[in-house]
C-alpha cells in the first residue's frame, strides 16, 4: 500500500523534529560534567520536571487527536 502525501510529510517533519529533540538532549547531557559546570540537585529537578511536563503535554495532544470523534451535536430534522 503506497504512503499518502500526508503520511510522507508527517514522517519527514516529525522524524526531523524528533532527531532535533534527541540532539538537544545530548547537548543538555553534556552540561552534566561537574568539572565544567556548577549545579544543584534542585536545578536538575527543575529542568527535568519542565521537560517531563512538556513531554506529557505533547503526548496528550497526540492521544487526544487519536481518540477524537466526529460526534455532532443535536439538531432538529426538517
Amino acid at each position: 500500500m503506497p504512503k499518502t502525501e500526508k503520511r510522507q510529510r508527517f514522517e519527514k517533519v516529525a522524524g526531523n523534529r524528533v532527531q532535533r529533540v534527541l540532539d538537544t538532549l545530548q547537548l543538555l547531557k553534556n552540561c552534566s560534567n561537574r568539572n565544567n559546570y556548577e549545579y544543584s540537585e534542585s536545578d536538575v529537578e527543575q529542568m527535568f520536571s519542565e521537560i517531563a511536563k512538556a513531554l506529557k503535554e505533547s503526548r496528550a495532544a497526540y492521544t487526544n487527536e487519536l481518540h477524537k470523534t466526529n460526534k455532532q451535536g443535536f439538531t432538529f430534522k426538517a
